[in-house]
């Protein structure tokens, strides 16, 4: 007796096929059978998630469109690899511990850097898992065998021989120059950890005099230029106020001087291109030590920095502000200036600020002495790799947005003040020595590597996580800076470069960049040769998805609702080369729908099979006598695959979910089906072949996008095959 066709799909068999998927180790390209007739090897990296997350929709449209991409190699015939791993993500995970502790009624300074870094470990093991479980639900086919980490033993040893190779070169090096510096996590941070949030706030016109009320500028009788600033505060530091050489009302001042309201310190008035004339009134103040254009200007200007903000947010100097907060200061200069009749007004304007991206607190730019990558050097290599086409985008219009910003790039800030991460492999010893005017000094020496002589300490400082991940092509591999060891590596001979990155485009610069020049120094290689930029899903108010203002979806819910396969359909149909779209829960009610029609229509095909059709070749099907309709329908068929793989090559995932829906649910269920029942009911064997072989390969199509329902599909249906039976998984895609 037949086994009974299940009536429906039940989203709780998606786990246990998985399972048989990962157990059989279809996921690991050395088990893929026919090894010696396989292409060329296929490889992507999964941009590694922070541990500190949970899947959002961004990761989960960017899991989807790499599955579906590694899925349908596999079956073309590549060895196929998908390396996953997750990232340590250091000031994000060091904060989510500090809270747990703060719970606790302690810090980390209550338990010392040894203890506090244990913490987190064990921390990780019990959270660490969560995003690769919840890629397994969504039946993402990484090879899960090869998985990585950051913070693993090979991979830290890979991070610091990465540096001692850079150090070695000439391209590190420790020096005093502007950074974003979060008060509050008391750290460096680079510009992908700051958000920019518009407030309302206020711009203060100020005058700034000549140096007496005596003192007559040339065409202007006041005595006085007036200067627009949104930061009162930072003019304690100003050393220079600066106009546009093209403004004509401030021409005749230029390389004058003025007095710098109540610190009495005598500045110049230079010129410089990089003056909006159209800001406020055309005057702005310098200060080379919290602003980064400020900085700029004060460079090229060869103007003087004077810091007067600290690290934790207040201010140093002038005595009379010291030890106030930046507000307290704002509002105490504001008000002694109003005083001294040197306040003109203040008007209402919107103005960006900086927040630290973790905690919220208004980010600071301040000078600060860092540990620096020189770029110049390394960006030459990669630009020349991206003009002359060596690396790929797409949408291509990033090829010129990346090229821009190599050209202009600045040296890199790589250290960071906290205690989670790897830790700079610099030692550093100081002793005191006495300078020509007999003032005491501290002298530091510095000693790179391992085994450092007696009296040197290790920098506490930690490398910048973007350092790490910039080595993640290769250093996922197993590469470690190691010439010996990485010799005797299959992987890296066997799988490096990899061939196609997905990423999003607010990591373009501080990922897809240090990637690309981070292969080309240590590998002598590109580390891939394509890079798909994937849409930005928004809310379905066109605004960015955000999980702490409630605005955010979560794909697990998605899955909850509506299954694996039916939450990928909807994640593909927004695919693309767009760069945002909006979510619509109705993309999600239609893959479930059509979840539901492809087992309805196997079913149905399944019953009047009885185990005496024959699977067969496509030479095999084109012998058969079909009628016309019929051939129609397969011609549709093989038209259909050939562009489904176009679009897949592509990245064109919704053109081909897509043509995939139209081709199956309206051409075949609708109309071939429906054509064809009457030949069925009396058990025409050629209808049943022609049916069974155009499901069977709609069933493979379709694979990539909704791995489950086929594959459950696929293995009800009561046929004849010669063989043994191969899952969908591995089976070939179709070549007609």
């Amino acid at each position: 007796m037949a086994k009974e066709f299940s009536k429906h799909f039940d989203k709780n068999q998606e786990k246990e096929i998985y399972q048989s998927w990962e157990q059989a180790g279809f996921f690991n390209p050395d088990n893929l059978p026919d090894q010696d007739k396989r292409k060329s090897s296929f490889v992507m990296m999964l941009p590694p998630p922070n541990i500190t997350g949970s899947l959002h929709m961004g990761h989960a449209l960017n899991a989807t469109c790499q599955d579906i991409l590694v899925r349908h190699k596999r079956m073309d015939g590549y060895l196929a690899l998908w390396v996953p791993g997750m990232d340590h993500a250091g000031i994000a995970t060091q904060n989510v511990v500090e809270k747990k502790l703060a719970k606790e009624g302690k810090n980390r300074h209550d338990l010392g850097r040894e203890k506090f870094v244990k913490e987190i470990w064990e921390w990780k093991e019990e959270y660490g898992q969560i995003i690769p479980n919840q890629l397994k639900t969504l039946g993402a086919s990484c090879d899960w065998t090869r998985q990585s980490f950051t913070m693993d033993e090979n991979y830290q040893k890979a991070v610091s021989n990465a540096f001692l190779a850079y150090q070695k070169e000439g391209f590190i090096y420790q020096g005093e120059r502007l950074i974003n510096w979060c008060p509050r996590c008391q750290t460096a941070l680079s510009d992908i950890e700051l958000e920019h949030q518009e407030e309302d706030s206020f711009l203060w016109h100020i005058k700034y005099q000549a140096k007496s009320q005596k003192s007559k500028f040339k065409n202007n009788e006041s005595g006085y230029i007036i200067v627009a600033t949104t930061r009162p505060e930072t003019m304690l530091g100003d050393t220079a106020v600066a106009v546009n050489p093209r403004d004509k009302r401030y021409k005749d001042l230029i390389g004058k001087t003025v007095v710098l309201p109540l610190v009495n310190r005598e500045i110049p008035i230079v010129a410089d291109e990089a003056v909006d004339m159209e800001f406020g009134t055309g005057a702005v103040k310098i200060t080379p030590a919290h602003d980064p254009l400020d900085f700029e200007i004060g460079q090229r200007q060869k103007l003087d920095t004077i810091k007067v903000i600290n690290e934790f947010g207040k201010i140093i100097a002038p005595k009379v502000y010291a030890g106030l907060k930046i507000d307290e200061a704002r509002e105490k200069i504001v008000k002694d200036l109003d005083q001294l009749g040197l306040l003109v007004k203040k008007e209402s304007h919107k103005h960006n600020v900086a927040l630290c991206y973790r905690c919220n607190s208004k980010a600071e730019s301040l000078i600060s002495k860092q540990w620096f990558v020189k770029m110049k050097p390394l960006a030459e290599k990669a630009i020349e790799a991206v003009e002359k086409g060596e690396i790929q985008f797409a949408p291509v219009r990033f090829k010129k947005i990346f090229l821009d910003w190599m050209h202009n790039v600045k040296d890199w800030c790589i250290s960071r003040q906290i205690w989670w991460g790897h830790q700079l492999p610099v030692f550093v010893k100081q002793e005191k020595v006495k300078s020509q005017n007999s003032k005491i000094k501290i002298k530091e020496s510095f000693y790179y590597g391992d085994n450092p002589p007696k009296g040197y300490i290790q920098s506490t400082d930690v490398l910048d996580t973007w350092f790490s991940s910039a080595l993640w092509p290769f250093a996922a591999l197993g590469w470690t800076g190691d010439k010996n060891q990485d010799k005797k590596n299959k992987d890296l001979v066997n799988f490096y470069p990899t061939t196609s990155l997905f990423t999003a485009k607010d990591i373009l610069y501080l990922w897809v960049a240090r990637m690309i020049f981070s292969g080309y120094f240590f590998m002598d290689k590109k580390p891939f040769s394509k890079v798909y930029i994937h849409p930005t899903v928004l809310n379905k108010e066109g605004k960015r998805m955000s999980k702490s203002l409630g605005t955010g979806v979560d794909p697990m819910d998605l899955w909850e609702k509506y299954g694996a396969d039916a939450t990928r359909f909807g994640l593909a149909l927004k695919s693309g080369l767009r760069q945002q779209v909006k979510f619509s829960e109705e993309d999600y009610v239609a893959g479930r729908n059509f979840v539901t029609k492809i087992w309805n229509a196997t079913r149905f095909i399944d019953m009047n099979l009885n185990g005496k059709v024959k699977l067969l070749s496509v030479g095999e099907i084109k012998k058969l006598k079909l009628d016309k309709d019929q051939k129609e329908t397969l011609s549709l068929l093989f038209a259909t695959a050939n562009n489904v793989k176009n679009n897949i090559n592509t990245y064109r995932f919704d053109l081909a979910i897509n043509e995939l829906y139209e081709f199956f649910w309206h051409h075949f269920c609708d109309k071939t089906i429906e054509e064809n029942k009457g030949k069925m009911k009396t058990g025409d064997i050629i209808t049943l072949q022609f049916l069974t072989f155009v499901l069977t390969n709609s069933l493979k199509m379709l694979h990539p996008f909704m791995p489950f329902v086929t594959e459950a599909a696929f293995k009800e249906l009561t046929i004849k095959i010669d063989g043994e039976t191969q899952p969908l998984i591995i089976s070939s895609w179709p070549k007609f």
